[in-house]
């Protein structure tokens, strides 16, 4: 007889509970997330590229991919933040024929308030040690794939 696949299976109790926890923080996080967003008169989606570009200008195919929607989307979330003197068009300096959007000064001011305006997750990591921080990003790193 052929061991059923570790797909088919179901989780255990333990495993089951921990993805239940995952769920709920990633629905806290992003109804935190949404409101600080609304309170700088933004979209979740508006706030998402705008998070992305003050990390680095993007071309708009690659937003689409990071925001896992059509790149006519992100041209629209673009012409608004853009409207609104948070988001600039540049040419390529790597490819002059290509457009990368880049947040601007006022952009990556508002950007780092967002993120500095998200309570849920600051307020129980605070709880917990540094210790306990270091355990938890590894553990979340391992999970991303990332150690």
């Amino acid at each position: 007889m052929v061991p059923p696949s570790p797909q088919s299976r179901r989780p255990d109790p333990l495993t089951q509970e921990v993805v239940e926890l995952i769920g709920e923080v990633v629905a806290r996080f992003s109804a935190d997330y949404e409101e600080a967003a609304a309170e700088k008169a933004l979209t979740g989606a508006q706030a998402k590229l705008l998070s992305l570009l003050s990390l680095e200008p993007l071309p708009m195919r690659k937003l689409a991919h990071k925001l896992k929607c059509e790149p006519s989307n992100v041209t629209g979330i673009v012409d608004r933040l853009e409207a609104r003197g948070l988001v600039e068009r540049r040419l390529d300096p790597a490819d002059r024929r290509v457009k990368v959007a880049a947040a601007t000064d006022e952009g990556r001011r508002m950007a780092r308030e967002l993120r500095e305006s998200l309570r849920f997750a600051r307020e129980p990591l605070a709880g917990l040690s540094g210790a306990e921080r270091e355990v938890l990003r590894g553990l979340l790193r391992r999970m991303l794939g990332e150690e």
